[in-house]
């Protein structure tokens, strides 16, 4: 992901791609909080990159929604 986020920048599609599986990995690794940090900012920067209405954003919602609900955060 890192080197997306440097030579494509991090709000490019394949960075934020990259980004979102990151944090379906972490999340099946139980890595809770750090799924749901590099969630929210996948989300953050789709949004601006995609539009609130664009598939990818709205996949990352409800991953992010997912993670939540799993720790009874949500």
């Amino acid at each position: 992901m890192e080197t997306y986020k440097s030579r494509l920048g991090a709000d490019h599609p394949d960075t934020l791609t990259s980004m979102n599986n990151l944090a379906y990995t972490w999340n099946s690794m139980d890595k809770d909080t750090e799924a749901i940090d590099l969630m929210q900012m996948c989300i953050r920067f789709s949004k601006i990159k995609l539009g609130v209405d664009h598939p990818r954003t709205r996949s990352s919602v409800l991953a992010l929604a997912m993670y939540g609900s799993q720790l009874k955060l949500f």
